[in-house]
């Protein structure tokens, strides 16, 4: 393999060994065919699309430059909607306007797909778009940087953000392996890059191996790969959620995203879309309808969401009694055995109202008063552990929920539990409608709570959203009213606190389905995350706005859903019991992606609108880089329709800017045209004479004498220049000339205000 075909094969290689870092990002490998359709598509059509512009004498021209990416950006199109939108592309594969229209739907709904799940992530069509459309641009970026350029080495950046993208996705220790593709793609491109730079220098000795420069390469590229695999072992970092209190989020070092933990921020995106069960825990408790499995408390609120707060303070769980519940308050007891059967967290699933821990195991337990959640230092894990727990729940009934008494504004309470950043205006607004200052804590808990839980305003359970249009996340849930448990519970509990009464989400898990043997089996599909509001005299009370199906449901009597109170007050006495009438609080389940619908699609129409934006900011940011090229190119165009002889060799000057053409600083007009012949070549020698002749005529005849035709002979200097200069220094005086920016330079020092020396 010689010259660019062996440049741009080196580039698909490489891509394709860089792409093997995304492995860890997903749970199955059938996102890998389409990311090698994109990686061929793009490099095979670069390069036939230079070899017929070689073919053809156009190689060097803007035209040709052009044409290549354009070429390629085509490819990768045609490849997603070939994969993607196969549906309205021409014969299946050529891309139309309905297709690409749907392939953005679907690039869409893979940004929506990215805030659902967690790595090992579902292979699902917007993610693997997402990721065929990033790793087709950065192999456009790679060839035209390598190939075009001339630059392979410097393609190697490209390479740095695959190896970002399981760095940032996956929680836990990232193998070594994953970065041995990006690696050998690396030392791929270093070999094109030695072999080019040295081909036009050394010849091959007779026991030359595979060609010119390539031992140095092969050398480069070994301590290239053996630096990124042994240097990350022996650099110190700190183990995740080593900083402070030692405690991490619910993934350890070396455990996956599989569904067995929970990540306070990941908050359950993508734990409802496992592909396959997960048995966690097994409870054995002594009443028939236990209450969530509370693992942790999320209890600080900010633009990013919601997130666990400072764990520092803790007390010991071998045997200790732990406080208990207000006095008066009415509480069930209850007492189970939980085991982990796949459960590996360092958070302890326990029921609410703890009194007593007895865990059989190693580790080191600790519970926080504070948000009631027991969690493992020094690595404590809970694979394989058993624990006792018993527990005495709050049972308030309505009458207590509605007599509690607002808390003073400086209790510790008050202030932690309802601190929020600035909201979006959409969310004060639809809470001004729901509450009012007036009302006890316990109308506006109700008020927010009938709000989310009626199916009368809208709201759907769906594992997938369209993605909001505000930048909010909240407004975006509020105003398109589909969500899953994280998006409920957290809307609910930003509502609460806006009204001034304590809240907090908790995430943990449903109580399972119950088993033959009487006890209950609790896996990945039970997470969950509802609500918790604190009442004066009573405690934190759990509140969940989330419809769930009858199987998973847990039973508040204190919480009945609006529209399940609906239908028992509007349901005739004399109705059979058996069939209620009205909406229930079954999972109203909705997993397919469904945008919001807007006046061009509820037409059938294409939506014009967003493709209107995206071609009004494709074509922007394509205006904003080619400024410069114009500007230049109206310079030039003013220079040489002018004829004044000092006008045209001003653009000459600038040509040889832009070219890099060594041009001494002072000289007469003939010792200047001398320094351009070095480089245009003797045969333009005559057109040079002419022009030095013409410029000191213009400064030394007297006035009025006769002029020539100078934009001739200036175009065949400007042509032999450019064909002399090397294809690098072609692009840049083409896309950015040195000489304007020159100029600019020179007229900022001209009409600028300048300091004023310092008088001494």
């Amino acid at each position: 393999m010689t010259g660019r075909w062996g440049t741009a094969t080196a580039v698909a290689v490489a891509m394709l060994l860089g792409s093997l870092a995304l492995a860890p990002v997903f749970a199955a490998p059938t996102w890998a065919a389409p990311v090698l359709l994109a990686v061929l598509a793009v490099s095979g059509s670069g390069a036939l699309v230079r070899a017929g512009l070689a073919r053809a004498g156009r190689a060097d021209t803007v035209p040709g430059e052009v044409a290549v990416p354009v070429v390629q950006v085509m490819a990768l199109l045609t490849v997603l909607c070939a994969v993607f939108a196969p549906g309205r592309a021409l014969v299946g594969l050529l891309p139309t306007p309905a297709s690409t229209v749907d392939v953005l739907g679907v690039l869409s709904s893979g940004f929506s797909e990215i805030r659902e799940q967690v790595t090992p992530a579902i292979p699902l069509d917007g993610l693997v778009a997402l990721v065929v459309l990033l790793v087709g641009t950065l192999t456009l970026v790679v060839d035209l940087v390598a190939v075009g350029g001339r630059q392979p080495a410097l393609g190697g950046l490209a390479l740095l953000v695959l190896c970002c993208v399981p760095v940032a996705t996956t929680t836990g220790d990232v193998s070594l392996l994953v970065f041995l593709g990006p690696a050998l793609g690396l030392a791929t491109l270093l070999w094109a890059d030695q072999r080019q730079r040295l081909a036009g220098r050394q010849r091959s000795g007779p026991g030359a191996f595979a060609g010119t420069g390539v031992l140095p390469a092969v050398r480069t590229g070994a301590i290239a790969v053996l630096a990124g695999l042994l240097l990350p072992a022996l650099v110190p970092t700190l183990a995740e959620g080593s900083f402070a209190s030692g405690l991490g989020t619910g993934q350890g070092p070396g455990v996956s995203s599989t569904g067995t933990s929970l990540d306070p921020d990941a908050a359950l995106r993508g734990q409802l879309t496992q592909p396959d069960p997960v048995d966690l825990l097994r409870v054995d408790a002594d009443v028939d309808d236990p209450s969530y499995l509370r693992a942790v408390a999320l209890d600080r609120y900010s633009e990013d969401g919601w997130s666990i707060g400072n764990l520092g303070r803790s007390e010991p769980t071998d045997g200790s009694a732990f406080a208990p519940p207000p006095s008066g308050v009415p509480t069930r007891e209850v007492r189970a055995e939980i085991t982990a059967e796949a459960h590996d967290d360092r958070f302890l699933p326990v029921f609410p109202g703890l009194q007593s821990l007895a865990v059989s195991g190693d580790g080191d337990w600790r519970l926080d008063p504070d948000s009631g959640t027991v969690f493992g230092r020094d690595d404590a894990r809970t694979t394989g552990l058993t624990w006792d727990v018993v527990s005495e729940e709050v049972r308030p009934t309505d009458e207590e929920l509605a007599a509690a008494r607002p808390l003073a504004a400086d209790d510790p309470v008050q202030q932690e539990y309802t601190q929020l950043p600035p909201l979006d205006p959409r969310v004060t607004d639809q809470l001004a409608e729901l509450v009012d200052g007036e009302q006890s804590p316990d109308q506006r808990v109700r008020a927010v709570f009938d709000f989310l839980t009626d199916r009368a305003n809208g709201f759907v359970y769906s594992l997938s959203t369209a993605p909001g249009t505000t930048g909010d996340d909240l407004a975006d849930f509020l105003q398109l009213r589909r969500g899953y448990c994280e998006q409920y519970a957290g809307a609910m509990a930003v509502l609460v606190r806006a009204s001034g009464v304590p809240a907090r989400v908790v995430l943990g898990y449903t109580p399972g389905q119950r088993q033959p043997d009487g006890s209950r089996l609790v896996t990945n599909a039970d997470a969950h995350a509802w609500v918790e509001v604190y009442y004066a005299g009573l405690g934190w009370v759990p509140f969940d706005p989330t419809p769930l199906s009858g199987a998973r449901a847990v039973d508040l009597p204190w919480a009945t859903r609006a529209d399940v109170a609906a239908a028992e007050a509007s349901a005739s006495p004399s109705a059979p019991t058996t069939a209620p009438a009205g909406p229930t609080a079954q999972l109203d389940r909705d997993d397919t992606f469904t945008p919001l619908a807007t006046d061009d699609q509820r037409a059938g129409g294409v939506p014009w609108g967003r493709v209107g934006a995206w071609g009004g900011g494709t074509l922007g940011v394509l205006a904003l880089l080619a400024a410069p090229a114009v500007a230049r190119a109206a310079q030039r165009r003013r220079r040489l329709r002018a004829g004044d002889p000092g006008a045209v060799w001003d653009e000459l000057l600038a040509v040889a800017h832009d070219l890099d053409v060594p041009v001494r600083a002072t000289g007469t007009p003939r010792q200047l045209a001398d320094d351009l012949g070095e480089v245009a070549g003797a045969q333009l020698r005559p057109e040079l004479l002419a022009l030095a002749g013409a410029l000191q005529a213009d400064v030394y005849a007297p006035a009025g004498a006769p002029g020539r035709d100078l934009a001739g002979p200036a175009h065949e200097v400007d042509r032999a220049l450019r064909r002399a200069s090397g294809r690098r220094a072609r692009v840049r005086a083409r896309a950015l000339p040195p000489s304007l920016l020159a100029d600019v330079r020179a007229w900022a020092t001209d009409h600028l205000p300048r300091p004023r020396a310092a008088r001494t």
